[in-house]
C-alpha cells in the first residue's frame, strides 16, 4: 500500500511539473492518469465495501470458563462487482477474542465463512461485537470501513470442576417423613388445596377442584424432609487476596485436534471461591438436593433453595457477574440469615476470612440445629494476612469439617477429600476434634 502511495504522488509530481515547466503532452497525460488513478481508486474502495454484510451465530450463548467457544463468521458480498480482499476485525471485548480474518478475492454475489474458536479464561458478559470490515482499492491509496453492531451476548459462567463427593447432613427425618411446615416452593409433597391469592404462579392451580368449586384453587406444599444445603460465598472486599499474574494466554498445541488446553484459575480468593461455589451447586444439584446461594456484594443475594437445573443455571448465572464489592462480613450475613434456614440444613461457608468472628458465625449455626462446613481458603497463599491455619484449628473444637485450601491447589481433588491420594495432600486438612 504504500509503495503504491508513493507511486501515484510521484506520478503526480511529474506530471504537474512536466505541465508546468515544459507543457509537453506527455505530461499533461500523466497528469491525467494521476487524476484517474486516485479517483478509480477512491471509487473502487467505496464500492468494494458497500455490499458487504457479517453474519456472526453460536450454537449457544452459555459456556463456562475454561472452554473453547465456536463461532461462526459469515461474510456476504450482494454486489456484481468482486472485492478483492477484506479485513474482517472482531472488535468484542472477550479477552483474546479470536475471529479477525483476512480474506481476499470474494466474488459478486458470493459468500465466505469460516469457524473462529476462542478460549474463554473470565466470566461474566460479552457482547459478540461490533465487528469492523475494512477494505481497500487494488493500489492501496483508498481504505473504506464499515462496522456492524453486536449480535448477541455471550455469558460466560464459571468454571466447574469435578467433584465426586462432600459432606452432607442426611436430614432431619431419614425415614422420609414429612415436615408439616407449609414451603414456599414446589415439593414431592402435595399437603392440600387453598383458594387462589393474586401472585401465586399459575403451575401451582389444581385444575380439577377448580373445575368442581368454580373458583381457581392452588395447591400447598410441605417441605421436603431431605436437608437443605445453603452457600454462604464470603464476597467483603477487604478480605479478598490476590497474586499479580499476566492475563492467561491461550495454548492451542492439538486445539484442531479437539483437545483442550489446560485452565489455571486466576491467584485470587475471589475466582477460587465463585468456582468453588459454583462446582458445589453443580455437585448437589445432581445429587437431588435442594441448594440455595447467599452472598453480600454489589448487590443482596438470596437465591432460595430448590433442587431442579434451572436453580442450577439460576445459580451459575449469578455467580458469574459476582464481584469484590461488599463491606458485609460473613458472620453478620450469616446473623441475618440464618434464622430463616430450616434446621438440620447443611451450610457451607467459603471464605478466605482469618478474623475471629468466623467461629461466631459457626457456633450460631451450631445453636440453631444446622450442619456448617468451612472451605477455607488460605489468605497468606493468595498474598493475603496469615492466621488461616490458626482459625482451622481453632473451629476443629466444634467438630465442623473445614477444607483448606490453598493456591495451586486441586480443587476437584481438594473438595473431593481426596488430597490423601494426591500431591497436595499437605494442602488439604479435615479438621476433627480429638476421640480422647
Amino acid at each position: 500500500m504504500k509503495r503504491g502511495r508513493i507511486f501515484i504522488v510521484l506520478l503526480l509530481l511529474v506530471g504537474v511539473l512536466g505541465s508546468l515547466v515544459t507543457g509537453a503532452s506527455i505530461y499533461v497525460r500523466l497528469l491525467y492518469l494521476s487524476v484517474l488513478l486516485i479517483v478509480g481508486s477512491w471509487v473502487w474502495a467505496r464500492l468494494s465495501l458497500s455490499g458487504l454484510t457479517v453474519v456472526r451465530w453460536a450454537r449457544s450463548l452459555r459456556a463456562n470458563v475454561g472452554d473453547i467457544f465456536d463461532e461462526h463468521f459469515e461474510i456476504d458480498n450482494d454486489n456484481r462487482w468482486p472485492c478483492s480482499w477484506v479485513e474482517v476485525r472482531n472488535e468484542a471485548p472477550i479477552p483474546a477474542a479470536s475471529g479477525s480474518r483476512l480474506l481476499t478475492k470474494i466474488g459478486g454475489h458470493q459468500k465466505r465463512s469460516y469457524l473462529a474458536r476462542t478460549w474463554l479464561t473470565r466470566r461474566g458478559s460479552f457482547p459478540l461485537g461490533p465487528t469492523r470490515l475494512s477494505s481497500g482499492d487494488p493500489l492501496g491509496l483508498f481504505r473504506a470501513s464499515k462496522r456492524f453492531p453486536p449480535s448477541g451476548v455471550l455469558v460466560v459462567l464459571p468454571m466447574l470442576v469435578n467433584v465426586t463427593s462432600f459432606p452432607s447432613p442426611p436430614g432431619l427425618l431419614p425415614g422420609g417423613k414429612v415436615v408439616r411446615q407449609k414451603a414456599l416452593g414446589v415439593t414431592p409433597h402435595a399437603a392440600g388445596v387453598r383458594e387462589y391469592v393474586p401472585g401465586d404462579p399459575l403451575r401451582r392451580i389444581h385444575w380439577p377442584t377448580t373445575v368442581r368449586r368454580q373458583r381457581l384453587m392452588v395447591k400447598e406444599f410441605d417441605q421436603d424432609p431431605q436437608a437443605e444445603v445453603w452457600l454462604f460465598l464470603d464476597i467483603q472486599q477487604d478480605v479478598q487476596a490476590s497474586l499479580e499474574k499476566d492475563e492467561p494466554q491461550a495454548r492451542w498445541d492439538g486445539w484442531l485436534l479437539g483437545r483442550k488446553p489446560t485452565f489455571e484459575l486466576p491467584p485470587s480468593t475471589l475466582e477460587y471461591g465463585v468456582t468453588i461455589a459454583a462446582s458445589l451447586a453443580h455437585y448437589f444439584i445432581r445429587q437431588r438436593r435442594a441448594v440455595g446461594l447467599v452472598a453480600a456484594g454489589q448487590t443482596n443475594i438470596a437465591i432460595s433453595a430448590d433442587r431442579s437445573v434451572r436453580q442450577e443455571e439460576k445459580i451459575l448465572e449469578t455467580l458469574a457477574f459476582v464481584k469484590a464489592s461488599g463491606n458485609l462480613s460473613l458472620a453478620s450475613l450469616v446473623a441475618a440469615q440464618a434464622s430463616q434456614l430450616p434446621q438440620g440444613s447443611s451450610v457451607v461457608l467459603i471464605t478466605p476470612s482469618v478474623q475471629p468472628e468466623l467461629k461466631l458465625a459457626v457456633g450460631d449455626l451450631l445453636r440453631r440445629n444446622l450442619h456448617p462446613v468451612v472451605v477455607l481458603l488460605v489468605a497468606d497463599s493468595f498474598g493475603g494476612p496469615k492466621g488461616s491455619d490458626a482459625l482451622a484449628e481453632s473451629l476443629s473444637a466444634t467438630n465442623v469439617p473445614v477444607c483448606r485450601i490453598v493456591c495451586g491447589t486441586d480443587l476437584a481433588a481438594a473438595l473431593s477429600g481426596l488430597a490423601a491420594n494426591s500431591p497436595y495432600q499437605e494442602m488439604f486438612t479435615w479438621f476433627r476434634p480429638s476421640t480422647r
